[in-house]
């Protein structure tokens, strides 16, 4: 019986990842994933799935061969007459509903990635030296003292004593015997001892209005799922700028609005800045992505460019330029740094991000070259 019923958990739980994967490109574009993030679990509202189950109707109440009919006459009970119109009013819920499934981090980049064909990141640095770690997976019949659930042990002598009827409710002692307890259950996985900062760099100013940075949020959400998939420790940075550029935190990252101009070289020279003083490249993996509508001051551009090539590509495994569609922006930008890489620049990967609509596709294109 506990067989049988661990089997019907895991299949629930294979249909339950098999309706992620269906509407993952929805979860992905909607914000609302962020809220429901916890420390180590994500809540996901998926359609509501019932189990098939046998309904009994009233004893004596009619149906099929019972009793005498007539040509044409409805089988089922509460068929509405002719003339008599719909039902009536009812308190029962209706069909549709939504429920809400607690799904790890891991699990949640492990579907991201099958889905979006992501290959597997191959570390720098310490990415060679391989660290056994032990998680906690399950539970099981037998195992050391020292591992028993305690938890899990008593509810089944619990349930022996009441299926056997000797629980007394007035002397409620549970004594567990070797069948009743349970044990957690471990695997053992070999990961690269490899760390990984991510640089976070956003424009700012009166051009990028609230739509634009909540892309920014949801998309920077699904780069972090993925990147702590692939990588023992994972650091974060936040630089703003409009004319200028401050690093930040999270907070103030995503709700601050300015109204002067674009100067894009100021963020490439506070990150350049921060790497060289807080993470050397041989030490660790680093990823930058860097979010704007694409207006710059023209002159700045070729700072940009001198930054880029001198400071930033030549010690990032990742640069990920992101123009976000604004009604304000030029989008220059994203132009200039085609006409001056081209494709010739691997680590360098640029997106157009015209809604939200568009999020699965632009990580995608940041994160399918598996560096």
């Amino acid at each position: 019986m506990v067989k049988r019923i661990e089997r019907d958990q895991s299949r629930f739980k294979q249909i339950v990842r098999g309706k992620i994967r269906q509407n993952l490109r929805k979860y992905v574009t909607h914000s609302e994933m962020i809220g429901r993030k916890g420390k180590d679990l994500v809540s996901i509202p998926v359609p509501y799935l019932d189990t098939p189950h046998f309904r009994y109707g009233d004893n004596n109440s009619g149906g099929v061969a019972q009793g005498d009919g007539e040509v044409g006459q409805g089988v089922g009970k509460g068929q509405p007459q002719p003339g008599e119109g719909g039902r009536e009013a009812g308190s029962d819920p209706g069909g549709g509903h939504l429920m809400e499934v607690e799904i790890s981090l891991d699990e949640l980049a492990e579907i991201m990635g099958d889905e979006l064909a992501l290959p597997r990141i191959e570390p720098k640095g310490k990415a060679n030296i391989v660290e056994e770690k032990t998680r906690y997976t399950g539970i099981r019949r037998s195992g050391p003292e020292s591992l028993r659930h305690f938890k899990r042990t008593y509810k089944e002598a619990l349930r022996r004593h009441i299926a056997s009827n000797t629980y007394d409710g007035n002397d409620p002692k549970v004594v567990p015997i070797r069948e009743d307890k349970r044990y957690r259950s471990w695997k053992t996985h070999l990961e690269p001892e490899a760390n990984a900062v991510i640089v976070y760099m956003m424009d700012v100013s009166g051009s990028m209005a609230d739509e634009q940075k909540e892309i920014v949020r949801t998309e920077a959400f699904w780069i972090d799922t993925w990147l702590k998939s692939q990588y023992d420790g994972v650091e974060r940075r936040f630089i703003i700028h409009d004319a200028a550029a401050k690093q930040v935190d999270e907070e103030t990252f995503y709700h601050t609005r300015e109204s002067g101009g674009t100067r894009i070289s100021a963020a490439y020279k506070v990150c350049a800045d921060l790497l060289e003083k807080e993470f050397p490249p041989d030490q660790w993996n680093i990823y930058c992505f860097h979010f704007s509508d694409g207006d710059n001051w023209g002159e700045d551009n070729l700072t940009c460019l001198k930054l880029m090539r001198e400071r930033l590509l030549p010690h990032v495994n990742l640069f990920c330029y992101g123009q976000v569609e604004s009604p304000y922006g030029s989008g220059e930008f994203v132009r200039t740094l085609r006409d001056a890489f081209g494709k010739k620049q691997e680590n360098l990967v640029l997106s157009e991000i015209a809604d939200k609509d568009a999020i699965f596709d632009s990580i995608k294109t940041f994160l399918s070259k598996g560096k």
